[in-house]
């Protein structure tokens, strides 16, 4: 069966630029797994915030602010994200990363604050502060909580509604460049398109050389989260998201109770990832480094991949040397916060529309993004 775009990946990239696209052209999602965003999209803390990536990065997180807050309404008429603080704080040999952290983010959220230990204390009463612990904070009211699961429906709909399909449980098992047509082959059938967008997360180099493409060189990391009880009739609704300057430690509430993860980056393969014991007895320990919280029990674990390219920015383009074969990859862990910024970026440059005049404003071009500069 014909298309205009095959879109291969159902997570939180693939599904957002196949919506976009889907306003002019027929796309066809295929995702390997049963649930959409089973990978990555779905083991995120999903929150919102400037603290991470580069300039680049919290550039296209600053354009895809205004579609959380107030999304096209026939999306949906209600906003796909909750404000919450982000508070980022540092012990007194993390005091410069904190400086810088605070350099980096001004230009981007216009509402921080530099503030002290009885301040970071009124925010969240159980953290360490003084001494040899948290001396200095900065807080971004700016911050947003997302709601990942109302994003993936809403543009699944939109695909539906632009005359698209989405196949769920169907990898791809074969992949190949005929007749100016990319061929996919999947156990639900046959499909062809001129343009094939490789959303596949960690797998992405591996789906390339299933189509003969060479790799880029996409690194999957392996993080884990912990959740866990706060102390007995403590209320952490109102809590923000915290996070040490230096990537040691963040804590997050959610539904009563608080996920918290060392930030760890372990090498993985592109697997089904699994919290290993180590790193579920790490982030215990940062809770109880940061904080006067005992972990009695860790209700429940989880570890998600979030993979790099070598420079550490999201990457949407064409291959120089494989007409039509599309990279979406290497988000990290900006996936969610930044997928507005690369569906409008791969949309404009799939249907040679122009260049997003916002992103443009943002000191973001094609080349900042595109493949050819990792190329070598």
């Amino acid at each position: 069966m014909s298309h205009d775009v095959i879109v291969l990946g159902g997570g939180i990239a693939g599904i957002s630029a196949a919506a976009r696209l889907s306003q002019g052209a027929r796309v066809l999602v295929i995702e390997g797994e049963e649930q959409l965003g089973y990978h990555s999209s779905g083991r995120s803390a999903t929150f919102y915030h400037f603290g991470i990536g580069d300039r680049t990065v919290r550039a296209l997180t600053s354009f895809s602010r205004p579609f959380f807050e107030a999304p096209p309404r026939e999306l949906s008429e209600e906003p796909f994200c909750t404000p919450k603080p982000a508070l980022f704080v540092a012990r007194p040999d993390m005091l410069q990363a904190l400086n810088e952290l605070h350099r980096d983010m001004e230009r981007f959220s216009p509402d921080l604050e530099r503030i002290g230990t009885q301040a970071i204390l009124d925010l969240v009463p159980v953290l360490k502060v003084g001494n040899d612990a948290i001396v200095a904070g900065v807080v971004d009211r700016g911050g947003r909580k997302l709601d990942a699961n109302a994003l993936l429906q809403a543009f699944v709909r939109a695909v539906k509604r632009g005359g698209g399909e989405v196949i769920q449980g169907s990898p791809a098992l074969s992949i190949r460049r005929e007749d100016s047509q990319w061929h996919v082959t999947t156990a639900q059938g046959d499909w062809r398109a001129p343009v094939l967008v490789n959303a596949t997360g960690a797998w992405a180099d591996k789906t390339a050389a299933l189509a003969g493409v060479r790799p880029l060189g996409v690194s999957p990391l392996r993080r884990t989260i912990i959740v866990f009880d706060p102390p007995e009739g403590v209320s952490v609704a109102d809590w923000p998201f915290v996070k040490s300057a230096v990537n040691e430690f963040y804590m997050l509430p959610e539904a009563g109770r608080l996920l918290a993860s060392p930030v760890d980056e372990v090498p993985s393969g592109p697997v089904d990832a699994q919290p290993e014991d180590y790193d579920i007895a790490l982030a215990a320990y940062r809770v109880e480094e940061y904080t006067t919280m005992p972990v009695k029990r860790i209700a429940h674990r989880w570890a998600g991949l979030r993979s790099f390219t070598a420079d550490r920015i999201p990457t949407a383009g064409f291959s120089s040397e494989a007409p039509g074969f599309f990279w979406l990859a290497g988000q990290g862990g900006y996936g969610l916060q930044t997928a507005p910024a690369m569906a409008e970026a791969t949309a404009s440059l799939i249907l040679g529309t122009p260049w997003p005049e916002g992103l443009a404003e943002l000191g973001v071009m094609p080349d900042d993004i595109g493949p050819k500069r990792l190329s070598g």
